[in-house]
């Protein structure tokens, strides 16, 4: 049996190697459900959402984007972001995970839809990013997944060939992008599962 070629492993960010637990965050704030309701739909799940990945707006004009979604949650919009911290939380396997993988050999790099806002605010919470070999955040490159170029950017700037790689993230069409790149893909369900898909693809 030919050996698999597959010698880096690249992760995304939220949900994968630490918590965006979004509904803890608004909901530490004791809004009514109304209220939580109209923020997760002003903010979170509108359209304007990835220009806050994106990176291409200013944390002031993101802010204005979702006060013009539900003006009448101007206060508690405005509230809600004067600090996101506590928005992303480590995952306590993520450090371990990326150091069992280096010592084994494997490139380990990341692929991640994040914003400047959260980067700086949520910084404890993403120390694993100095463990990794490489990254690509979307708001540094003004590019966010699943569009093909994000992936093709970590490609050549670290010199990988796609087929050489195996990306993990919780978001099917994410993964799909990757695959469609000639990378390996798994969607991230729970750890044990990725953990035994992984396995199957590093050492058949």
């Amino acid at each position: 049996m030919v050996k698999n070629m597959v010698k880096n492993v690249v992760f995304d960010i939220g949900n994968v190697l630490a918590g965006f637990t979004w509904q803890e965050f608004y909901r530490s704030f004791g809004f009514s459900e109304e209220i939580y309701e109209k923020l997760t739909s002003a903010t979170i799940k509108s359209v304007f959402w990835n220009e806050l990945d994106r990176g291409v707006l200013t944390d002031e004009q993101l802010l204005e984007g979702f006060i013009r979604n539900d003006p009448s949650i101007e206060k508690e919009i405005r509230e809600v972001f004067q600090n996101v911290e506590k928005m992303i939380s480590r995952y306590d396997y993520a450090i371990p995970w990326i150091r069992e993988l280096k010592e084994k050999g494997y490139g380990v790099y990341v692929i991640s839809n994040f914003s400047h806002k959260a980067y700086e605010e949520c910084a404890k919470a993403l120390d694993f990013l100095k463990e990794v070999d490489g990254r690509i955040l979307s708001f540094e490159e003004k590019l966010i997944k699943p569009m093909p170029e994000i992936y093709r950017l970590l490609l050549e700037r670290y010199g990988l060939e796609a087929e050489e790689c195996v990306f993990i993230d919780d978001m099917d069409r994410n993964v799909e992008a990757a695959v469609k790149e000639g990378m390996k893909g798994i969607v991230f369900h729970t750890l044990a599962q990725v953990k035994k898909e992984l396995e199957e693809i590093l050492t058949f």
